[in-house]
């Protein structure tokens, strides 16, 4: 009899590995122990040479839903074979191991729920190791029950039996409850709420809560049962507030009347997995305006939940690889075409595309099972600050926007937006890494396996941060924006807890050259404090190497070309870049060329104000009596009468807030002001960008690029793209009445057809034929696959981001190799 020592790291804890590994070794005929320690699991076992050797192979092939094997190593065993395989209790040695990302609801769980002779028929909250809430739930490490919210609810003794039966799937399952004893469900009117209510005879009565006591119950008592509303079923648009029932409901009861409320036009606002959420009938217009109204969210388009794959497909277009993602258990929310069923005009005005998510929980599924059109389930939060995660700061920052609360008393510990993914070049890329993907560790490429631990602080907008450390890079959840004051204190909260879940103490912080970032503030703040050295990484260098590190390209791997399209990034030398050709690996970087560089009249202001980037691109590159005897007569053109311009002029001439700026983003923002694309006001980032590719897709086809647009013209040494080409173009052809649509569409063409050349040149010009396609602006599907395919034409490699964002959300990736490459000899 032969025994081998085995190792297993990554996400092998929580996840139902060892389970998994004592249905195979008793298969494979082994005795021998399994249990967790600080390293991530241990398998001792004993059997005949072939037993093991089989055993071994099978391994990666028995892996259960949630779990990632990273690394397996063996060693040969000497020692006495016990007389069966068990699992044995945990050995921590104080080196914490990852955390599972939560996860959507398995079908083994979906079954539980639908089968009326099974206890937890119709529970909310059913969840076993394959699926349910990891991150969310965790206050400290190790994952056990008592370092979570569901500390809060002792386990009944048929639960227990299923914790503690290793041939059961909630074997060890830190979750596990049933109607016996986990959280409960209940609604409440909001206290404040003024709005009428129907009643049966079509009187309007006002608003009533429910029972006012029961949330003060349920805070103190898990168990605590409430009233539940009841309505009656014949009164499909009528709702008598006043009819309380005198017993207790189930929570089935409760679902079913938060439904009720959603088809009668009402705001709900639902305590989910990461979060609070808002929701609405995405059909009810009036419904759908109200909720914009209220949340003060005017023109970003909503998030959108559909009961199954039939439900998205009657209003969206979505394929294989699509449809493989909503349904996948990290269920982020996936950007498809508009088709088919139209749904309220204010869920995404003036966007061709639609954000679907399918129910990613017990309580989302019962809730859809309810309802037969796509709900709105857009983040409880007004507009900017962070999502409301405890109930009486929901009661308290909500009640002006929701007219009930579907509320349960398990305590979200940790903040986690929806992710958002899209399909682009083929692949399905995340466009916002949150809820089902954070905080799944990135093994680094090889080279780094030495690296000191690194604390990457990330960007300003779409923040995220970085920890670095035993050759993994662990990024956090979407944060959010760090100019709203809720979200730095969200940021800070969130870099702790990371910290005390992995152990961690950095040897070194990196932040971005920008020192007007609050996350690079922060980061110069602790440095200070903790006696560490404080590395400032450049903002599109840190997107090219965070391309590099999620492709494992190892640390003295040849340079790369990379295009890096964004908003804004602070250059070398304190100026704006955004439109940059590089040439760098994790080491360091190379300028090569750029976009012409254009005045930012207003400087933050000409981000909010795209007609200020058009003014600016057309004062650079014509002489301004000569455009206007030509071109005068454009819309766009006459109504620069009643702008400020000669004020912006000076500015422009003095250098007075009107920095030079070599941004794509802008760039985009200019030519969608031309063309009467919220030239007036961007309501959020990215806006007119957007509107101009949506504009352009459905006339993309059949165009081409506008013949001499461009020109690449030497300028200290760099290779500039200038547009006057482009722009004359454009005038000519609004001039000329054309199309719109195709006017956009030839721009992108235009862009596309430049960017290739360009990075063509300068392959030739330095010998290297793998390009990196990277930054916020690469987001436009129609230009990152149009370079993509047009780099790939002429032969080269191309490296995509695509687990972690292309835009600001992925920067912190990139920080925290550069600066941990640095530490490395």
């Amino acid at each position: 009899m032969a025994g081998k020592a085995i190792r297993a790291r990554g996400v092998v804890q929580g996840v139902g590995f060892r389970p998994a590994m004592w249905h195979l070794a008793r298969r494979c005929g082994l005795t021998g122990e399994v249990w967790n320690d600080g390293e991530g699991v241990m398998i001792h076992a004993f059997g005949s040479a072939d037993a093991l050797e089989r055993f071994i192979a099978r391994i990666p092939c028995e892996l259960p839903p949630l779990a990632r094997l990273d690394g397996l190593e063996c060693l040969d065993l000497n020692q006495a074979a016990p007389d069966e395989f068990r699992i044995v209790a945990s050995r921590p040695d104080g080196i914490a191991t990852p955390i599972a990302a939560d996860a959507a609801t398995c079908p083994e769980c979906l079954a539980d729920i639908a089968d009326p002779t099974n206890r937890r028929y119709r529970y909310p909250f059913t969840n076993c190791t394959h699926c349910g809430p990891r991150l969310s739930i965790v206050r400290a490490v190790p994952f056990d029950r008592a370092n979570t919210s569901m500390a809060a609810f002792a386990m009944c003794p048929d639960c227990q039996r299923e914790y503690d039966d290793p041939a059961d799937r909630r074997f060890h399952a830190q979750a596990n409850c049933c109607p016996v004893c986990g959280p409960s469900l209940w609604l409440e009117a909001a206290e404040d709420s003024s709005e009428p209510a129907l009643g049966a005879t079509g009187s309007q009565t006002r608003m009533v809560p429910f029972a006012p006591s029961i949330s003060k119950a349920a805070g103190e008592n898990p168990r605590a049962q409430v009233k539940p509303l009841m309505l009656r079923p014949a009164q499909h648009q009528r709702l008598d507030l006043k009819a309380l029932a005198p017993d207790v409901g189930s929570m089935d009861d409760v679902i079913r009347q938060a439904a009720e409320l959603i088809r009668q036009g009402r705001i709900v606002a639902i305590k989910g997995l990461g979060g609070f959420h808002l929701a609405c009938d995405a059909t009810n217009a009036a419904a759908v305006d109200s909720l914009r109204q209220r949340k003060r969210r005017y023109a970003k388009p909503f998030a959108l939940m559909a009961r199954d794959l039939a439900m998205v497909h009657r209003f969206a277009a979505a394929d294989a690889a699509e449809n493989l993602a909503l349904q996948d258990r990290a269920a982020p929310i996936v950007l498809l075409r508009a088709r088919g069923e139209a749904l309220a005009g204010g869920v995404a005005p003036g966007d061709a595309k639609l954000g679907f998510m399918l129910p990613y929980t017990p309580l989302h599924t019962l809730l859809m099972q309810e309802l037969d059109n796509p709900i709105v389930l857009t983040s409880g939060n007004v507009s900017d600050e962070p999502q409301c995660i405890d109930n009486d700061d929901a009661r308290q920052k909500l009640a002006g926007i929701a007219d009930f609360f579907l509320l349960h008393q398990r305590d979200i510990v940790n903040r986690l937006d929806d992710s958002v993914a899209r399909l682009m070049d083929g692949e399905i890329r995340l466009l916002r890494r949150a809820r089902g993907y954070a905080p799944q560790a990135l093994p680094l490429p090889p080279g780094f396996e030495q690296a000191a631990p690194v604390l990457a602080m990330g960007a300003e907008l779409k923040n995220s941060f970085c920890l670095l450390r035993s050759g993994q890079a662990v990024v956090s959840q979407h944060i959010g924006d760090l100019e709203n004051a809720a979200v730095q204190t969200d940021y800070r909260h969130a870099i702790e807890l990371y910290r005390q879940l992995h152990g961690f103490r950095p040897e070194r912080i990196a932040i971005d050259r920008h020192p007007g970032y609050l996350s690079s503030q922060y980061g110069q703040s602790l440095a200070a404090a903790q006696g560490l050295p404080c590395l400032t990484v450049q903002h599109h260098h840190a997107h090219l190497a965070a391309c590099l590190a999620e492709h494992g390209v190892a640390l003295d791997a040849p340079p790369v070309l990379a295009a890096i399209f964004d908003g804004l990034g602070m250059g070398e030398n304190g100026e704006l870049w955004g439109g940059e050709f590089l040439l760098g690996d994790y080491r360091g970087f190379s300028r090569l060329g750029h976009f012409q560089p254009i005045a930012l009249p207003g400087g933050s202001q000409a981000m909010r104000e795209p007609w200020r980037n058009a003014y600016a691109q057309l004062r650079h590159y014509f002489v301004w009596d000569e455009l206007l005897a030509e071109f005068g007569n454009l819309p766009f053109l006459q109504g620069l009468a009643n702008k400020p311009l000669a004020t912006l002029d000076t500015m422009m001439a003095k250098n007075l807030n009107a920095p030079l700026c070599s941004s794509v983003g802008r760039w985009f923002d200019a030519f969608a002001a031309v063309l009467d694309l919220h030239a007036e006001r961007a309501d959020y980032e990215g806006q007119a960008a957007i509107a101009l590719e949506n504009l352009a897709a459905p006339a993309f086809a059949g165009e081409t690029a506008y013949p001499q647009a461009w020109q690449l013209n030497q300028m200290e040494g760099k290779q500039v793209l200038t547009w006057r080409g482009l722009w004359q173009a454009v005038l000519r052809d609004l001039a000329g009445g054309c199309d719109k649509a195709a006017i956009a569409a030839r721009i992108h063409h235009s862009l596309i057809a430049a960017s290739v050349e360009s990075l063509c040149r300068l392959g030739r010009e330095s010998a290297v034929d793998t390009v990196v396609l990277s930054g916020g602006v690469f987001q436009n599907r129609l230009l990152l696959e149009g370079v993509a395919e047009g780099l790939r034409r002429q032969g080269k490699t191309v490296l995509l981001p695509q687990r972690y964002p292309a835009n600001d959300g992925g920067l912190a990736l990139g920080q925290a190799v550069i600066a941990a490459a640095a530490g490395i000899s």
